[in-house]
């Protein structure tokens, strides 16, 4: 079975045979299945009113655990975004009534991003189509290959830094 990357390769190799393009397999397809995987992720959450990168800062403040709050740069660090796109989603989920800022009780110079109620039902609603989602797109996939490609995608991110975590 041939794919639209298979087209592409083959046409590179013979376009410049000394060329080693073999990478470009690989990487053509997982660019690919990123891009399915936006459209799906933007289709699933369309009706939850907010766009991708709000979901993520959401989702990030879920899977903290209770009470749900993180600082402005626990969540800029862990989703590898800039201060400044940071601080446009946090004041977007501000005004949907998703998050709150609060005072840190640690440190009164401080704040911290907490879900709200509303915040909490709305992603974890949204986290459990999200899942639905990836899951339909791994299923030309059987549950033996699905471990085997999470651990050889892990054994090349952990290869760059800041990835490994132990």
């Amino acid at each position: 079975m041939q794919d639209h990357i298979d087209f592409v390769v083959d046409q590179w190799r013979s376009a410049m045979p000394e060329l080693d393009v073999s990478s470009m397999a690989i990487f053509g397809r997982m660019l690919r299945l990123m891009k399915h995987l936006a459209k799906a992720r933007a289709v699933a959450l369309e009706p939850f009113g907010f766009h991708e990168g709000e979901f993520d800062v959401l989702a990030t403040l879920r899977r903290a655990g209770k009470p749900y709050r993180l600082s402005p740069t626990q969540l800029y660090t862990s989703l590898l975004v800039t201060s400044g796109a940071m601080t446009n989603r946090l004041n977007r989920l501000t005004n949907e009534g998703m998050i709150e800022r609060l005072a840190d009780p640690q440190d009164g110079r401080s704040m911290l991003v907490g879900l709200t109620r509303r915040g909490v039902e709305t992603i974890e609603q949204a986290v459990h189509v999200h899942t639905e989602t990836q899951n339909a797109l791994l299923r030309g996939l059987d549950s033996e290959q699905q471990k085997q490609l999470s651990e050889l995608l892990k054994a090349l991110l952990v290869t760059h830094p800041g990835e490994a975590t132990g």
